[in-house]
C-alpha cells in the first residue's frame, strides 16, 4: 500500500472516530401540554381552597420539564369566552372541548374535601385525546398547612402523567395514515374544487413559509380534492374557499429546547352563495430546538386537525 493510500485510510479512520465520538443532536423530548382547572370545594372548612390548590399546583408543576402548562389567565379567558365554567368533577367530554380550545392534551382538576378532621386532595387526570382518566390523592389533618399537601399531590400527578402518558395521550400517527383514514371516511363522495388561503404570523419574527396553508392543502389533495393555487389561480375557479389566519408565539425555554403555542382559525365559504359552510379553530403546542421550527410545527399540527374535521363537511353538497 503506497503513502497516498495510507493517507486516505488514515483520514477515513479519523473521520469515523470523530463521527462515532460526536454526540448526537439533542432531540426534543415528549412534552405534555396540561391545563389546570380550579378544584371543587366540599366542606365549610375548605372554603376558598379550590383556587388556591390550582395556583399552588401550577407553581409546583411549572418546574417539571415533562409538562407545558397552559397559562392560567389565558385558560380563564378562553373558558369565559365560550361560556365554560369547569372545575372539580369535569366530565371527559368537556375535557375534550377544553383541549380543542387550549391545545391541552391533559386536563388536571379535582376536589378538596373535609371529613372527620381530615383534609383530602383528590386529583383527576384526564387525557383530552383518549378520554382516559386517572386519579391521585393525598390526606392530611385540617390543621396542616395546605402548601406541603399540594406539593405532595403535584409529585404524584407528575409521575402519573409520565408513567401513563401512553394511555392519556394519543399516539402520533403518520400523515400518510391520517390521509388514508380521511379518504376512507369520504368514500366516493364528489369532492368540490377548493382554494386554500390562510395567513399566518409568528409573533416577533417574519413568516418564512405558510405552514398551515400547506398542511390543509396537503390533506385536501391527498384525499382527492382539486386545489387551486391562491397565488396564480383565480378564485372563481373554486367551488369553496377555505380561508383563515393563524399565529404562533414563544411560550417557554428549557435548556436548548423551545416550546411554542399556535392558534388557527379557519372557515369554508361557498364561493357562489357566500354561505359559511364550516368554521373551526384549534390550538396546538410543539417543542423543538429552534423557535421558528417549533412555531411552524405547532401551526402544522393545528391545521392537520382542522383539515380532518372540516374536509368531510365539504363533500356531498348539491
Amino acid at each position: 500500500m503506497n503513502r497516498k493510500h495510507l493517507c486516505i485510510v488514515g483520514l477515513a479512520a479519523v473521520c469515523l472516530t470523530v463521527t462515532i465520538g460526536r454526540p448526537r443532536a439533542e432531540e426534543a423530548p415528549a412534552v405534555y401540554p396540561t391545563a389546570i382547572l380550579s378544584f371543587a370545594e366540599r366542606g365549610a372548612g375548605v372554603r376558598g381552597y379550590g383556587e388556591m390548590v390550582g395556583d399552588i399546583l401550577f407553581a409546583s408543576l411549572a418546574a417539571r420539564p415533562e409538562l407545558f402548562l397552559v397559562d392560567r389567565q389565558d385558560l380563564a379567558k378562553t373558558l369565559q369566552e365560550h361560556e365554560l365554567s369547569l372545575s372539580g368533577m369535569v366530565a371527559p367530554g368537556q375535557a375534550i372541548q377544553v383541549g380543542h380550545l387550549t391545545g391541552a392534551r391533559i386536563i388536571l382538576t379535582g376536589s378538596v374535601m373535609e371529613a372527620d378532621k381530615s383534609i383530602y386532595l383528590v386529583a383527576r387526570i384526564i387525557g383530552t385525546e383518549t378520554s382516559r382518566l386517572f386519579g391521585e390523592s393525598v390526606k392530611g389533618r385540617t390543621s396542616d398547612e395546605i402548601g406541603p399537601l399540594v406539593e405532595a399531590l403535584a409529585d404524584k400527578v407528575a409521575n402519573t402523567i409520565v408513567e401513563k402518558a401512553n394511555l392519556l395521550v394519543a399516539e402520533r400517527v403518520q400523515v400518510e395514515d391520517r390521509i388514508a383514514a380521511l379518504n376512507d371516511r369520504l368514500g366516493d363522495a364528489e369532492r368540490p374544487v377548493l382554494m386554500v388561503r390562510i395567513e399566518e404570523r409568528h409573533v416577533g419574527q417574519a413568516v418564512i413559509d405558510p405552514a398551515a396553508e400547506t398542511e390543509v392543502t396537503l390533506f385536501a389533495r391527498g384525499s382527492g380534492f382539486e386545489v387551486i393555487d391562491p397565488k396564480i389561480g383565480r378564485e372563481k375557479q373554486a367551488d369553496i374557499v377555505i380561508e383563515g389566519e393563524g399565529f404562533s408565539e414563544f411560550a417557554m425555554r428549557r435548556g436548548n429546547l423551545v416550546s411554542v403555542k399556535a392558534r388557527l382559525e379557519v372557515k369554508a365559504v361557498d364561493r357562489r352563495t357566500d354561505e359559511i359552510i364550516a368554521i373551526d379553530r384549534q390550538t396546538a403546542v410543539e417543542v423543538d430546538l429552534t423557535e421558528q421550527i417549533a412555531g411552524k410545527s405547532a401551526l402544522q399540527s393545528a391545521a392537520a386537525i382542522i383539515a380532518e374535521r372540516m374536509l368531510p363537511k365539504l363533500v356531498g353538497r348539491e
